[in-house]
């Protein structure tokens, strides 16, 4: 009976201080997300609506196939547009059509890519473009290039679907180091800032790598982090010098 007593006992302690531990991470984390929240100021920007007839180009192995890009008046029926958008009468009227003519299977990869690279204000958190991706099997990949110019690759996912679609890729957050990886900002250069998109990689499945393929391309989008580009001192001064 006794050493039932004292099991129950320490059963009891024990589940009361779990729950203690519990409500401390809890509270903990809760005042984190606070702090966190407080210091981002998130917002859905436009980076490009594909209005610019040769603006975007394409190229893949000249032993693979070849490529052609050219707009197309159109738009995803269920594309909504950026709030703050509305009413200025911005043009979205085409879309990016690239066509892949392959000279034979293999495993092929072209490239759709900006005359330039296209800079995103603050800190990107994702990026998303609509894409007509005619059901195969092949994928996309988002190239961008980080704030000191080192360039990553980021997969978005399978364009095995029909019609238009909405694919979104996440930006992975930066090193607590602030050296490794994608490198958005550092702290010794304000100047300094965000990533810039490079352009897109689709890797073709081998299997269906043959006879002509099309894509279409749309609304080139991302969510950022302005609250740094806020806090700015308007009266500092610039190190482009």
């Amino acid at each position: 009976m006794k050493r039932f007593i004292v099991t129950v006992l320490f059963i009891a302690l024990v589940s009361a201080g779990l729950f203690a531990q519990e409500q401390e991470i809890g509270e903990t984390n809760a005042a984190q997300l606070g702090i966190s929240e407080a210091q981002q100021k998130l917002k859905e920007i436009s980076v490009d609506k594909f209005e610019f007839e040769g603006f975007w180009l394409s190229t893949m192995s000249s032993d693979e196939g070849y490529t052609t890009s050219r707009l197309f008046e159109g738009a995803p029926a269920a594309k909504q547009p950026i709030p703050e958008e509305e009413g200025l009468n911005i043009a979205d009227n085409y879309v990016l059509g690239t066509r892949i003519d392959f000279l034979r299977r293999g495993i092929n990869s072209f490239f759709v890519y900006p005359q330039r690279p296209l800079p995103i204000e603050g800190i990107t958190k994702t990026v998303s473009v609509w894409v007509a991706g005619r059901n195969f099997n092949h994928s996309l990949n988002l190239l961008i290039e980080d704030a000191f110019g080192q360039y990553f690759e980021l997969y978005v996912g399978k364009l095995n679907f029909q019609g238009w679609k909405k694919m979104t890729v996440a930006i992975p957050p930066q090193a607590p180091d602030g050296v490794h990886g994608i490198v958005q900002r550092n702290y010794h250069y304000n100047n300094m800032m965000g990533i810039r998109i490079t352009g897109f990689r689709i890797d073709c499945d081998p299997m269906e790598a043959y006879g002509s393929y099309y894509i279409y391309f749309d609304d080139l989008r991302a969510v950022t982090d302005l609250f740094a580009e806020d806090i700015k001192d308007a009266d500092d001064m610039s190190d482009m010098w």
